[in-house]
Formats: structure tokens, sequence, C-alpha cells
């Protein structure tokens, strides 16, 4: 029996602080400019941030208080200890985009099967489910990592703060309550966990993509979403890509459906844009989906400052407009 295997990590986890800075600042920038050019990475750890990128921006002034104070309420680090190094997008890249063109090159996969009612691959759709449940009851950092075969699982869970002993019976519960037999059972296997997130740790920006995604069962096109705005096609065309494949698995009564977008920078049309249906790959081109970049913004509705809540529990099978 095939076995298959995804993990889930906490928005308190040190890469995901830093991936929940990234879109707070992006959307920071998208209320006052909707047109904002903006890609923006952050590597914190230890009492310190780090933030810097490029955003070319017309709107009201925005103060560097403003994007310290939005690090402290997410990461709790003093703003004398956040360095910001932010520039404008470089004008050989802005050439392209000002034309409707992708502001880069880059791969992009969209998946959705009818494992569940996310459209989801089961193994990822359970960790991250596990993994909202533990963090209701301990919001701190944390991981869920989930292998199924059958109707059999195998969880590991750690999460800081929490007892070993109510990991195990939050994790039998939630067996119980999925109809699934657990063949091993892993609950901060390394022994206590106190100290997380920051203070144990440091992280970046992107680091994160399978948990971003759809766990490893499927493909990664390579590109990161967090702090980018939506002309940057590894983000928007990653969502058109998921927006595809659920309306395919839809119209198709499909088992599962991979869609592969590839784009060159600052050309409007995608040089690859194929769908695989149960194995069988087909071409885009005869279905009325946009694909130019600024036809995936307006279709998806991407100028609007929703992206921190992009930033935990994956992006895919969350209800936004690609789902």
């Amino acid at each position: 029996m095939i076995q298959r295997t995804a993990e889930v990590v906490s928005p308190k986890h040190p890469d995901k602080l830093c991936d929940r800075v990234s879109d707070a600042i992006l959307d920071l920038f998208l209320e006052k400019d909707p047109l904002v050019r903006c890609a923006v990475e952050t590597c914190g750890g230890h009492g310190k941030l780090f933030i810097t990128g490029e955003v070319t921006y017309y709107g009201p002034v925005i103060e560097e208080s403003q994007i310290k104070n939005i690090a402290k309420i997410i990461t709790g680090i003093e703003p004398e200890n956040v360095t910001l190094n932010i520039v404008a997008q470089s004008p050989e890249i802005a050439q392209g985009v000002d034309t409707g063109g992708a502001g880069d090159q880059g791969i992009m996969i969209g998946y959705a099967c009818n494992d569940n009612e996310e459209y989801l691959p089961q193994e990822y759709y359970l960790a991250r489910k596990l993994n909202r449940e533990i963090y209701k009851e301990y919001p701190y950092d944390g991981k869920t990592q989930v292998t199924i075969a059958g109707k059999n699982v195998s969880i590991v869970a750690s999460f800081q703060m929490a007892p070993k002993s109510a990991l195990e019976r939050m994790c039998k519960d939630f067996a119980k309550r999925e109809k699934l037999k657990i063949k091993s059972l892993h609950c901060n296997p390394a022994g206590d966990w106190k100290l997380g997130g920051f203070d144990a740790d440091a992280g970046v920006t992107g680091r994160k993509l399978a948990v971003d995604n759809y766990g490893p069962r499927v493909p990664l096109g390579g590109g990161a979403f967090s702090g980018k705005d939506a002309t940057k096609v590894d983000r928007s065309a990653a969502y058109m890509a998921r927006y595809i494949a659920v309306d395919l698995l839809k119209k198709k009564k499909a088992e599962e459906v991979f869609v592969e977008l590839s784009y060159a920078i600052g050309h409007n049309r995608p040089i690859q844009a194929t769908a695989t249906v149960d194995g069988k790959q087909i071409s885009l081109a005869k279905y009325d989906y946009k694909l130019a970049p600024n036809s995936i913004i307006s279709f998806l509705d991407l100028r609007k400052p929703i992206f921190a809540g992009t930033a935990t529990w994956g992006h895919m099978g969350r209800g936004f407009n690609w789902n």
C-alpha cells in the first residue's frame, strides 16, 4: 500500500513569522496603493529582524515606524532591533511589467484531487487540520507530520509548551474522529519543548514552500509567495493554476488534476499552459482561462490587501478566490 507523508507548521514557527511579516508589509502598501510593486523578504531570530527587498510605491508616505510596528506586533521584536533595507524595483524588471508582462520567469504548479472537501492531498489535509486543532490549545511554535497508508496513520506532533500526555490525547481523539487507525504516534519525541519561535531558531521568508502549497506529493515550481505583489507570477499564476485545477476536477469529474504554467519575464502569455487530468496531458488553449498576468490579477481580485491571511496554514483550499 502506498504511503504518503506531509507536514504543516504553526503560525509561530520562525519561517512562518517571517512570511507573516512580509505579507503584512505587502498589505500595508496595497491599502494605500493597489498598483504597488512589492517584493519584501524577512529574516529574523534571537531578538533581531532584517527586512529587505524592493518596493515601488506612489501612495501616501509610509513611515519606517509603521513597518517596524507591524513586525513587533507579529514577532514581539522591538523596533530598535528591526533593520530595514528597502529600495525601488529595478528599472530593468519594471520595463517588462509596465507593458503587462510577467515580473519574472517561473514555473507554477496547480493541483486538485478528490481526497477531501478541500481538494487537497489527504496527508496534507490531515496534517493541517491536526495542527490547527493543537494550535487552538497551544498557540506556540509547532509542527505536525502525518503519514497515511489507507486508513492507517502515523503521526508526529511537536508543540512548544504542550505536555506530551496532552498531545497524545489530542492526536488520538483526532484519529478517532477521522476514522483512522494509529500505527505509530510520536509526541514531542525529543522531550519537553519550552523554548521555541525566534527564541530558539531563525527564520526566513519563503522557506516553507511545501507547507504553503500541497505538501511533497506535488512538485514545486520553486517560487515563494509571501511578500510579493501579484505581478510576480510565481504567486498570481500559482493561484490561477490552483483555480484551473479545481475547475477541471469538477468539470471532468476527475480523480486528480495537475496544472503547469510557465512564463518568461516581460511576456504576457505563458510558454506552457497544460493540465494533466488523471494522467492525460491536455492543452489549456481551448479553454477560456485568462492567463496574462494582468488578467489573472483582475480575475482573482489580487490588488486588495488580502495576503496577510494567506501566510498561515497554507495558501490553498482555504476559501480564497482561487480555491
